[in-house]
């Protein structure tokens, strides 16, 4: 209680002055005003402490948000032992985006619905409705992310720390089962679709073939092979043609020659008599003998066999004559054969029947030539439709062929995704049951309004001190009014006054008390809670 100023008469001026005499209070006054007001008004500050520090504390207990994290990672390996092995033989699933596959198995119909049995919300049986709103919140409430390559991480955050850990365990189960689930499923589908097409084409292979046989026993000229060999069959003979009408000209050329020949020849021919025979032999003999003479000496043989001949022929001269002048005998000339004529006629009787047998030659060349290009027409006709057929009934086989293979590849993937070989998931960190909320947590939210407690009545306290216009100091007397303080007049407590004043002090420290107390126990049970 502040001391009893002496009543002064104040002028305008000093009045004025006085109004803002807070505001011109020194530093060592201020402290002394700010004490003496606490004193003063300690029951109302520490009633506003009290009302403010527990209401921050009731906040934090009823309306203070929790929010529990719980977080599970999934690792998918994709090579394993057996992949190297059956390589270009299965085909295992691979996907860039793990997190994107991850959200659409785990945000799907099926799997939330699981979700919502685990997490406990079906307990109640909500409606459709109810159940479209609670996924959403799951959604808003779960995060997806890639951590690393291959390794997808699943959080979800609620108020509630058991059922975040079961939601989150249950997603990356769910995300395992159902992405194993797919894969297999999808791995048999495509095997029975592919089964499918290896019978289709199966039917349309046999049909083909069958075509492709009736048409060639119908045909006989749409045989493999067919189309070569007339080909051939045709150069040969049409080589052969050539080669005969050759011979043919040939033949005839011939023919003209002898013809000519033998119409110069006489059927027969006259023979001189045997003196013109010996003289012609002996002419003969005299040249072979000239000829041998020019090589060879006298002594030769065959120059002394001809000197013999000749003399021979001269003797046989002689007695020819001799018998020639005998009477009675007489000398007349030999008609005989012409052999130049015999031969001619038989050498052209001869070219007549080689042109004759050459000319039937032809003609039968002719005709198996002209049967040839027949028999090429027709191949050449029926040659679109069997290149059709074939065509056809090798674009299935090749298809079969080709489906055959990808039908075994799909029953090893398909036999490696029943046996989860292809694609390995599993749970890399499991969830755990979050002990303390994430985010601002109840001990914050307790020394943040405690804080604002005490700084709330300290203010009020500075504000009134500092803005109410009352003289507090005897130094504002002398510094506003311009009057010298002669003394101060201490104030005095009565009993009355002393009692009163404790018994304030005493409320306030029940207060101050109480409300320590209530921190003490909430934080007791919150960690017996714990």
């Amino acid at each position: 209680m502040s001391a009893p100023m002496l009543p002064l008469r104040r002028t305008p001026a000093a009045r004025a002055g006085a109004q803002g005499a807070s505001s011109a209070l020194a530093p060592n006054e201020l402290i002394p005003a700010l004490l003496h007001e606490a004193r003063r008004y300690q029951l109302v500050l520490v009633s506003i402490f009290a009302v403010i520090a527990l209401l921050a504390l009731l906040a934090g207990l009823f309306l203070l948000p929790r929010k529990y994290v719980a977080s599970t990672s999934v690792l998918a390996q994709e090579s394993d032992i057996i992949q190297p092995l059956l390589e270009n033989r299965a085909h295992a699933t691979r996907a860039v985006d793990r997190a994107g596959l991850a959200r659409t198995v785990v945000f799907g119909r099926r799997v939330m619905s699981q979700v919502l049995e685990a997490g406990g919300w079906m307990a109640d049986r909500p409606s459709a409705a109810v159940q479209d709103k609670l996924i959403e919140q799951i959604r808003d409430r779960t995060q997806i992310t890639n951590a690393r390559e291959n390794l997808v991480q699943i959080t979800y955050h609620d108020n509630d720390a058991e059922r975040a850990f079961k939601v989150a365990d249950a997603m990356a189960n769910l995300l395992i089962e159902e992405s194993l689930a797919s894969k297999e499923r999808e791995s048999r589908e495509a095997y029975e679709f592919i089964d499918k097409q290896v019978a289709d084409y199966h039917r349309k292979l046999t049909e083909a073939e069958a075509n492709l046989q009736d048409y060639r026993s119908a045909n006989a000229d749409a045989q493999p092979g067919s189309a070569t060999d007339v080909t051939t069959r045709i150069g040969a003979l049409r080589t052969q043609v050539e080669q005969t009408r050759m011979s043919l000209m040939e033949l005839r050329s011939r023919e003209d020659a002898l013809a000519s020949q033998l119409s110069g020849e006489s059927a027969v021919t006259s023979v001189q008599t045997r003196e013109t025979l010996y003289r012609t032999q002996l002419l003969e003999l005299q040249n072979q003998l000239d000829t041998l003479l020019l090589s060879y000496t006298d002594k030769h043989p065959d120059v002394v066999r001809i000197r013999h001949q000749m003399a021979d022929i001269q003797t046989a001269m002689a007695e020819d004559q001799n018998r020639r002048q005998q009477p009675g005998t007489r000398n007349e000339a030999e008609a005989r054969v012409n052999p130049m004529y015999q031969e001619l006629r038989s050498r052209l009787a001869e070219t007549r029947r080689e042109i004759a047998a050459i000319q039937s030659r032809m003609s039968a060349s002719e005709g198996l030539l002209d049967g040839e290009l027949g028999r090429s027409r027709r191949i050449a006709a029926s040659e679109s439709t069997l290149a059709e057929l074939t065509r056809d009934y090798e674009v299935n086989r090749d298809i079969y062929q080709d489906m055959l293979r990808r039908r075994e590849n799909a029953r090893v993937s398909m036999e490696l995704d029943r046996e989860r070989r292809g694609l390995t998931m599993r749970i890399q960190d499991p969830a755990q049951m979050p002990l303390r909320p994430s985010g601002l947590r109840f001990m914050h939210f307790a020394l943040g309004g405690l804080a604002a407690a005490v700084a709330v009545p300290l203010g009020l306290l500075f504000l009134l001190v500092r803005f109410d216009p009352r003289v507090r100091a005897p130094g504002q007397i002398e510094r506003q009014g311009n009057y010298p303080v002669l003394t101060v007049v201490p104030g005095y407590r009565t009993p009355r006054d002393r009692r009163r004043e404790f018994a304030r002090m005493s409320l306030s420290a029940s207060i101050l008390g109480s409300v320590i107390v209530a921190y003490g126990l909430v934080y007791l049970f919150k960690q017996i809670h714990a």
